[in-house]
């Protein structure tokens, strides 16, 4: 049996960037991950840092290939009706930027640094269970090359995501889960092709939502609203191409560029959140607690968010402060979490297409055009839209 001060459950941003500030506290933990290194390091997620996720990487020394490798932000792009209209949120949001960076590169540099500094790593642990989360001294028991083995820790950190197992350790009836599925998925293509753009674009058209995203020089992202239980099969890359041309058209001559497209697949677009975050001696970050609408960009940058509030209450609980902190992590939590699950539902709401069942659709579509004209032409709506986009800061 192995011992350690905290067990964290999961290798992506939470619980490497837990790892790292619990270590820089002075606090042990172990990381469980159940694939393989090379599968976290090429899985792709979102790329999309705000200002405070960026601060926090930079000033713990977390953020140095990030920093030299990303590309700055300082504007976004919404259209419809064939028109352009730039926010720019850096002007209205005191000149703070935000940068793209892809996850899998992100995760590929905490694993890199945290194996360097002599952390530890456990990849492809299997079978992982959580006992005794309401004791004082919880056990994960989990397989690793065949061999069973057993973690002993005083903390468990459920950073293992939707699917894991972290949350469904909770005793049934402890939590209350929120959970809203919207009547619309993403086509999410990854293609070798220089951007068509400086800047994120998000385009709402009478066939349905479309955006323009940026990875590298040389790989962009591209998003097409579908149904959410479409096949993407029924998404052969000519159709893909047709369909980007047609939505993200604009009556001032712009074009797409195309390329091979590297990777596709389909996406479901969900609101979901658990309260509280934590129960006895477990406490779940990022997507372990909460999954929002990716419109926003909003799922990674929470997750991080999530793993600083948590270091620093075990690190306060070691230095002898008391459990106060553990004690309000859910709460300082979840006041984040809901602020952006409000805010990535209401920009899914402005930039996809009605299902044709929607109750009322005509009234409504005329509500959604006048949110947009609202946001794109009133200085006092750009800046609240700037605030939330970028992050807001409590």
């Amino acid at each position: 049996m192995t011992r350690t001060q905290v067990g964290i459950v999961g290798a992506g941003p939470a619980g490497l960037v837990l790892a790292h500030l619990l270590a820089q506290a002075g606090v042990e933990s172990v990381v469980l991950e159940r694939q393989s290194r090379a599968y976290i390091e090429k899985r792709v997620r979102a790329g999309l840092l705000e200002h405070g996720t960026v601060r926090l990487l930079k000033e713990r020394g977390l953020g140095e290939r990030m920093l030299e490798r990303s590309l700055a932000h300082h504007g976004t792009e919404l259209r419809f009706d064939g028109q352009r209209h730039r926010i720019p949120y850096s002007d209205l949001y005191g000149g703070r930027e935000m940068r793209v960076y892809a996850q899998q590169e992100l995760v590929a540099d905490l694993v890199r640094l945290r194996l360097a500094a002599g952390g530890e790593i456990v990849f492809e642990a299997e079978n992982v269970e959580l006992e005794g989360i309401d004791s004082e001294a919880p056990l994960i028991r989990y397989r690793r090359g065949g061999e069973a083995a057993e973690l002993r820790c005083d903390f468990i950190a459920g950073c293992d995501g939707f699917h894991g197992v972290s949350r469904p350790s909770i005793p049934e009836g402890v939590l209350t889960i929120y959970n809203d599925r919207l009547p619309f998925g993403w086509v999410g293509i990854l293609a070798a092709v220089p951007p068509s753009t400086t800047e994120i674009i998000y385009a709402l058209h009478e066939r349905g939502f479309a955006g323009h995203m940026l990875r590298t020089a040389d790989v962009s992202r591209f998003y097409l609203q579908c149904d959410p239980d479409d096949d993407i099969a029924n998404w052969p890359d000519d159709r893909i191409w047709y369909e980007l041309r047609t939505r993200l058209a604009t009556n001032d001559g712009w074009t797409l560029g195309e390329g091979p497209i590297i990777e596709k697949n389909i996406t479901e677009m969900r609101s979901f959140l658990v309260s509280p975050m934590r129960h006895g001696r477990l406490y779940l970050a990022g997507d372990a607690a909460h999954i929002v609408p990716p419109t926003g960009a909003k799922g990674m940058n929470l997750a991080i968010h999530d793993a600083g509030v948590l270091a620093g209450a075990v690190a306060s609980w070691y230095a002898g402060e008391g459990d106060g902190l553990l004690a309000g992590y859910s709460d300082t939590c979840l006041r984040r979490a809901w602020r952006v699950q409000e805010f990535s539902s209401w920009m899914s709401w402005m930039l996809h297409r009605l299902p044709e069942d929607t109750p009322n659709r005509a009234y409504r579509e005329q509500l959604q055009r006048a949110r947009l004209e609202y946001v794109t032409s009133s200085p006092a709506a750009g800046a609240s839209f700037a605030e939330n986009y970028v992050g807001i800061e409590f």
